[in-house]
């Protein structure tokens, strides 16, 4: 969320900001309501310090005998009006809220201003696309062939885009997990969590995903009369993760935290119609292993970099080139400052997949969930920075892999980074 202050003090800035971004806001409204209340406010203190003043005359009077009864009624009205002003503040207040948790967050500086994805920049490349002197099969077709994924049963027992890996796809899936985890924490010195895959109202909203992306969500069934079953399945472990640390003032001497998390990801949006929804590509129900960082301003960006070389690592580590780009205005997350993806190279349909988002969203997220550290002993708590990165989403990097490493005979090599987690094995026939 962004700070009311700054919105107020550079509205112009924030209006440009929309208008690159592609998205509408009511700042007008915002402006009249923010306006509205500071009177509001500022008459109440007036209204406040009036009684003061009178209620010290009223004891004086009561002290000395004298008769106060008219005065009295005239603070019960006064005390009646402040009651309401400070009724109607609230809501303001509430009102107020409402627009700032739509508002999205202001790009970084060298984000470039971008009408489309074709504006985003390639920063980088690594690897070099493989070459094959025979016919290509697409992922699903060598799937199905070695009986690793079963798409027709997954979509009988919960619907289309959803799968069931089965045998070596099942083990293939748990070692990919196994290795990324192995290697955020035991080289990149991330602590490992294991969060609920459920998360009530107040957690979503922490990290921006509502009201924006509400109607996207799996929501569970809510029972009005208890609140706390508002709950949600996440689309991320960015979700859980982040909130960890929600309504805390950290120490500067805790910063930065760096944790890691397996979890499934749930996302209605995820197998839209029409655009690569077949195989693997878009599935509503997918394995992700996430990277989440805790941070103070100064050192943010230095620890965004750092991030992207630990997702980076993977694909590295697996042999599948890749590119790195950086997001243009429009195709930045509601909640990110500045957004690289990592699109790992599919070669049956030669095309980059993105494979992780590695975001700095700077203390927009902190301010919705109220995250703050103090930056020296007895110090004004301060705002911390947040970032996340997938290290890395599963079904495109198996997408990858399969494809890459498949054999004339429909065979599938082992990288062997992962040998290790699948039993020693070399090859899945």
């Amino acid at each position: 969320m962004l700070d009311l202050k700054y919105i107020r003090e550079n509205i112009e800035t924030v209006r440009e900001m929309l208008k690159h971004r592609q998205t509408d806001a009511e700042l007008d409204r915002l402006m009249g309501l923010d306006s509205e209340l500071r009177e509001n406010l500022t008459y109440t203190q007036t209204l406040q310090a009036h009684q003061n003043q009178v209620s010290q005359q009223i004891a004086i009077r009561k002290r000395e005998k004298q008769d106060a009864s008219e005065t009295i009624a005239e603070m019960r009205k006064l005390s009646q009006e402040i009651k309401e002003r400070n009724a109607q503040a609230n809501e303001l207040r509430a009102s107020l809220d409402s627009i700032l948790l739509t508002i999205p967050n202001m790009p970084e500086a060298t984000t470039p201003v971008g009408a489309g994805e074709e504006d985003n920049i390639e920063i980088k490349t690594w690897g070099e696309k493989p070459s094959f002197d025979f016919a290509l099969k697409p992922h699903w077709e060598i799937a199905e062939t070695l009986d690793i994924v079963d798409f027709q049963r997954g979509a009988k027992v919960a619907g289309s885009n959803f799968v069931v890996y089965k045998g070596l796809g099942a083990r293939l899936e748990r070692a990919l997990i196994q290795f990324m985890l192995d290697l955020h924490t035991l080289q990149h010195g991330y602590t490992e969590i294991s969060p609920p895959f459920l998360v009530n109202r107040p957690t979503m909203t922490g990290t921006g995903q509502i009201p924006k992306l509400e109607a996207d969500m799996y929501r569970c069934d809510r029972d009005e009369e208890n609140p706390d079953s508002d709950l949600f399945l996440i689309p991320t472990a960015e979700v859980p993760v982040t909130n960890l640390f929600a309504g805390e003032i950290l120490s500067a001497e805790d910063l930065p935290i760096y944790y890691t998390a397996y979890t499934p990801c749930f996302r209605r949006e995820a197998g839209a119609y029409g655009k690569d929804t077949r195989g693997l590509q878009r599935i509503h129900q997918f394995d992700k292993v996430e990277m989440v960082k805790f941070t103070t301003p100064e050192t943010s960006y230095e620890e965004h970099e750092t991030l992207l070389t630990n997702a980076e690592t993977v694909l590295q580590a697996l042999g599948l080139p890749y590119r790195v780009v950086q997001h243009c205005t429009v195709e930045l997350s509601f909640a990110a400052a500045k957004c690289y993806d990592i699109e790992v190279w599919a070669p049956a349909g030669e095309k980059f997949l993105e494979v992780s988002s590695c975001s700095n969203f700077e203390d927009f997220q902190a301010r919705r969930a109220n995250i703050r550290y103090r930056p020296e002993p007895g110090a004004k708590p301060a705002f911390i920075h947040t970032l996340n990165a997938s290290g890395t989403a599963l079904p495109r990097v198996v997408i990858a892999l399969l494809e890459t490493y498949q054999n004339p005979d429909g065979t599938v090599r082992v990288p062997a980074v992962l040998q290790p987690y699948m039993g020693g094995m070399e090859l899945i026939v």
